[in-house]
């Protein structure tokens, strides 16, 4: 059976056009075997079994990204508890204005201090 006859069967029966009941007939009378081979099953089982194993590697790289996370975080809220410390030895305070960095002596609102008016 040559390739083109073939598209033109798959084209034909995912259009609807086409009886796809005969494909096997007309593959026969083609002489075209379809036959699986000796272990095909155990092959196909071998196979299926090894996919447990990449979901084991997918827990196991869950487990190191949590671990990942959890690293992270904790050295963002380190950098948090420092910057606040350091807020507070050179405001006195933790108010919103020190947040800021406006300093006590400057009582203006905020949209003076941003645009000078």
């Amino acid at each position: 059976m040559k390739p083109e006859e073939i598209k033109r069967i798959i084209s034909e029966s995912i259009k609807g056009d086409y009886d796809t009941g005969k494909i096997p007939e007309i593959l026969e009378n083609e002489g075209v075997s379809y036959d699986f081979g000796k272990g095909f099953t155990e092959k196909v089982i071998g196979r299926l079994s090894g996919i447990s194993l990449t979901m084991k590697g997918d827990a196991e790289f869950r487990r190191s990204l949590n671990f990942a996370f959890y690293r992270i975080a904790l050295t963002g809220a380190a950098a948090i508890v420092i910057l606040l410390i350091s807020l507070f030895l050179m405001q006195d305070s933790f108010s919103f204005n020190s947040l800021l960095g406006i300093g006590d002596s400057v009582d203006e609102s905020i949209v003076y201090l941003i645009t000078g008016f």
